[in-house]
């Protein structure tokens, strides 16, 4: 139903007040006036018969008909009333307007009745003789103690009636001139009481949208202002307690978007109320477009979904490890709690679902897989030339030492072995050094040219160039220039062309090149040998990774060369990549920043 507005509740019913008590006024002036007309005009003519009854109680009745006629006519003409005498048997005999001859007999007359009841009340009824209504009293004429005769005066009503319409038809148009007032009136009055709860209607619009310093006036009336002041007192109320959760609630979302932590919270129901941003990064999902949806809908992970089922069932804290699978497999350490009300005092209600906070320990598994695997990697590598260097060592001192052929063949192969270790505890300090570097952030970088760094290279590999017949091809303008630590990009540049030198075959082409591009230096190094399976690309640059562990130790190498690139390419803020093919060589790259590079 549509709802109106007070001032036209209010209005309409004044003005139909109005106009109701206008007309209830009218009509009963109106009867009233008609009345009081009728009852002037009765009596009037009840004087003016009483006037004449001894005038015509002095003509008698009896052989004198013409003359009371006559009689008749000429008072009636005086009096402007018309004037008719009556015989006890109804027998008109004198009429001032009519002949008596043609007229009926007037017995059953009702004002002739009364006069000869001794009563004297007007009629009013429509006089056939004369054709209009007319208004009647009759008095009896006595003579003697009896009547002789009845004496009716009469005069037209339609001139009372033409009086009375003039007094209504004034009536009326003063009603209508009140009627308009009175509209006016009802309007202003009807405006003086709605505009101040207009006022506070507009002022209760205003702190709904939030503006509480908006004052609402307080008015003439006694209650609205009573009201205003109340509303203007919540007003300020709700602003302080509004700021005050507005300050909560920042807090609070400071302290959950600072928090390094996933939080998420949920409802008896499982329906998420609250997610912080990390936990929608760990979940991988919008946090506000998933408030209000239910865990297992958001959360597609058996255990965390058993976790929080559990929480709600038992009302208990719950640690637990789950794994989270997606893109990456991360592993969480889950924590998950009871949420309860808080009463006005402080203290705890009811349970109303369960916070549960999610700590990344992916990294922390990583490291710890990492140390183990590098621990085993490093005893493993450590293990073999120890074994072999213990083991000939033994042999020596069994007697061999004494054949001086034999002796000679193992002590080759025992300093072999020992290069081989101090290459490994050499690269291990390699590594060592370069992250304590840039844990430090103690690396000095200084423009320089890159070619000048691979030149270097190249020519400190040239003993095993030179040894398998290897081509040479470097491509790099003079202008290419970084920000680098010449001594380190010279290690790693010589460990890419190592590493293409030894997996060429003899007389092939190793490609070294350096470009620039708008956002970077990129240092290539290709070969051309058997190339690198692809399941192998993601692991090359882990430490004492091989692809064939065989191959690798009998060619010399130690399964750090690459990590060492790796290493020296963070510490320089780049990266680097390596692309691969079975049978179709291999081009390991190193990505330099460009930084205020010359053009």
């Amino acid at each position: 139903m549509r709802k109106k507005r007070l001032l036209w509740q209010l209005y309409p019913s004044y003005l139909l007040i109005t106009l109701v008590s206008l007309l209830v006024a009218t009509l009963y002036m109106s009867g009233e006036l008609r009345s009081f007309y009728y009852d002037r005009a009765a009596a009037d003519l009840k004087s003016r018969a009483w006037l004449l009854e001894e005038r015509f109680a002095a003509e008698g009745v009896s052989g004198r008909t013409d003359r009371i006629d006559q009689l008749c006519i000429r008072l009636g003409e005086a009096s402007a009333t018309r004037i008719t005498v009556v015989l006890p048997d109804g027998k008109v005999v004198g009429d001032s307007e009519e002949s008596p001859a043609k007229m009926d007999n007037h017995a059953d007359r009702p004002e002739i009745i009364d006069a000869m009841a001794g009563r004297s009340r007007p009629s009013v009824r429509f006089s056939y003789t004369l054709g209009k209504d007319m208004m009647y009293v009759a008095i009896p004429v006595r003579r003697g103690g009896r009547t002789i005769s009845i004496l009716r005066t009469s005069i037209p009503v339609t001139s009372i009636d033409r009086a009375l319409g003039a007094i209504r038809l004034r009536m009326v148009a003063g009603g209508l001139v009140v009627a308009l007032l009175a509209a006016g009136v009802s309007l202003f009055i009807s405006r003086r009481i709605t505009r101040p709860l207009e006022r506070l209607k507009h002022g209760a619009e205003e702190f709904a949208r939030g503006d509480f310093s908006h004052k609402l006036p307080a008015g003439n009336s006694l209650e609205i202002a009573a009201l205003a002041e109340t509303m203007n007192q919540m007003a300020a109320e709700l602003d302080e307690r509004l700021r005050t959760l507005l300050r909560q609630r920042n807090e609070r979302e400071a302290i959950l978007s600072g928090m390094v932590e996933g939080v998420l919270a949920v409802d008896s129901e499982q329906r998420l109320i609250g997610l912080n941003r990390a936990g929608a990064l760990l979940l991988g999902v919008d946090a506000e477009l998933v408030r209000g949806r239910s865990l297992p809908e958001v959360v597609r992970n058996a255990h965390l979904q058993k976790l929080v089922a559990k929480v709600l069932s038992d009302g208990v804290p719950i640690e637990e490890e789950i794994v989270l699978h997606g893109a990456q497999q991360r592993f969480m350490h889950v924590h998950g709690t009871v949420l309860r009300d808080v009463g006005p005092t402080g203290a705890e209600g009811a349970e109303t679902g369960a916070l549960v906070v999610l700590h990344d320990v992916t990294e922390l598994r990583i490291l710890e897989n990492f140390r183990r695997d590098f621990a085993a990697n490093v005893s493993h590598e450590l293990r073999t030339p120890i074994t072999s260097i213990k083991g000939f060592v033994e042999t020596l001192l069994d007697g061999a030492m004494h054949n001086p052929k034999d002796a000679e063949r193992f002590l080759r192969i025992l300093a072999t072995q020992t290069d081989r270790l101090n290459a490994i505890v050499e690269d291990l300090l390699t590594i060592s050094s370069i992250e304590q570097d840039a844990q430090k952030a103690q690396l000095s970088l200084a423009r320089g040219r890159i070619k000048d760094v691979l030149e270097a290279a190249v020519e400190i590999c040239q003993s095993k160039i030179a040894e398998k017949g290897i081509l040479i091809d470097l491509c790099c303008d003079e202008e290419v220039e970084a920000d680098i630590e010449a001594a380190l990009l010279e290690q790693a540049v010589v460990n890419l062309i190592d590493n293409a030198v030894k997996y060429s075959p003899d007389g092939q082409t190793v490609h070294i090149e350096a470009t620039r591009t708008e956002n970077e230096v990129l240092i290539s190094v290709r070969d051309h040998g058997c190339g690198i399976g692809r399941e192998h690309l993601p692991r090359l640059f882990e430490r004492f990774y091989r692809v064939d562990k065989a191959r690798s130790r009998k060619l010399g190498g130690t399964g750090l060369g690459l990590a060492i690139v790796k290493h020296i390419a963070q510490l320089h803020g780049g990266s680097a990549t390596v692309e691969s093919k079975l049978g179709a060589g291999s081009a390991f790259s190193v990505h330099l920043p460009a930084g205020s590079m010359k053009q």
